[in-house]
């Protein structure tokens, strides 16, 4: 949420040679609403099965795959990711991400709120980014195309030693 994820995730995809794919532009896609009137018609819990269906169906999709922020909050997607693909953690210092948040009318669940509130559906998450995490990437002073590459290189990393 706010880490940069689409825009890192394209310009990866770009420097890999592979497709790129967005878990919530596809739901947009295939339900034909945002995810915010998703949450509004069907609520969270909806917005979450739809999540979960599609992380399954792309399983062993070779691409770079980006997902909603809250897809950790299933203990089964945290397994699906985690036996499938390598999972890649961008970490951002919270005052950044909500810095990046201010006036964003695309994630219903910080539609509204406050920075506090904001920091309270966030922090539950981050052990749970950290235990998935494969590698966990500080995107603090550090501008997309640094992120991208210093991922690229982890991986490359990853591949010599094995």
């Amino acid at each position: 949420m706010g880490a940069g994820k689409t825009t890192v995730g394209n310009i990866l995809a770009k420097m890999a040679n592979l497709p790129y794919i967005d878990i919530d532009e596809v739901i947009i896609s295939e339900q034909g609403m945002s995810v915010s009137d998703i949450f509004a018609k069907h609520g969270e819990k909806e917005f979450r099965r739809l999540e979960h269906e599609k992380l399954k169906e792309l399983m062993g999709t070779k691409a770079v795959i980006a997902t909603g922020g809250g897809i950790v909050l299933n203990p089964e997607n945290r397994k699906v990711l985690n036996d499938t693909y390598p999972v890649i953690y961008l970490e951002t210092d919270p005052k950044v991400f909500m810095n990046r948040l201010k006036g964003d009318t695309t994630r219903p669940l910080v539609q509204q709120k406050t920075p506090e509130e904001i920091q309270a559906i966030f922090e539950p998450r981050i052990a749970h980014y950290e235990a998935s995490a494969d590698f966990i990437v500080n995107t603090d002073n550090r501008n997309q195309q640094e992120v991208a590459k210093a991922i690229i290189d982890m991986l490359d990393n990853e591949q010599k030693q094995r």
